[in-house]
C-alpha cells in the first residue's frame, strides 16, 4: 500500500533537512580550520544530497499541499531536526528560545492548515 503524499513528503524533508543541517553547520566543527572555500565545496557536497530528497519531497506534497503548507512544514521539520543536531553534534546549549519559537511555528502551522482542521 503506498505512502500518502503528505506522509512521503514529510519522510524526505525529515531526510532533506538531516543532510541540509549538516551541510549549513558540519563544517563550523569539522572544518574550523580549513579555508572557507574548502567548507563551502564540502557543504555543496553534500546538500547535493539534500536535494536528491528535498525536489522530489516538495513535488510529492505540491499534489495535496499548497506551497504555503509545503513552507511551514519544512521549517517545523527544520527546526525539529535541528535542535538535536545543535544540542548533540554542535554541544550548543539548550535555550528556552528553541520552545518560544517551537509555539510560533505551532501558530503558524495552525493558521496555514486550519482549513482542513475544519
Amino acid at each position: 500500500m503506498p505512502l500518502h503524499p503528505v506522509v512521503l513528503s514529510i519522510l524526505l524533508l525529515i531526510c532533506s533537512n538531516v543532510f541540509m543541517t549538516f551541510a549549513w553547520y558540519t563544517h563550523l566543527k569539522e572544518l574550523n580550520s580549513k579555508p572557507w572555500f574548502i567548507a563551502a565545496l564540502v557543504s555543496w557536497g553534500i546538500a547535493l544530497l539534500e536535494y536528491l530528497f528535498q525536489v522530489p519531497a516538495n513535488r510529492i506534497g505540491y499534489t495535496v499541499l499548497s506551497v504555503g503548507q509545503l513552507k511551514i512544514m519544512q521549517e517545523v521539520i527544520t527546526l525539529t531536526v535541528f535542535v538535536p543536531f545543535s544540542l548533540l553534534y554542535l554541544r550548543e546549549p539548550l535555550k528556552l528560545d528553541y520552545l518560544w519559537a517551537g509555539l510560533c511555528l505551532l501558530g503558524a502551522v495552525y493558521f496555514m492548515f486550519r482549513s482542513r482542521f475544519v
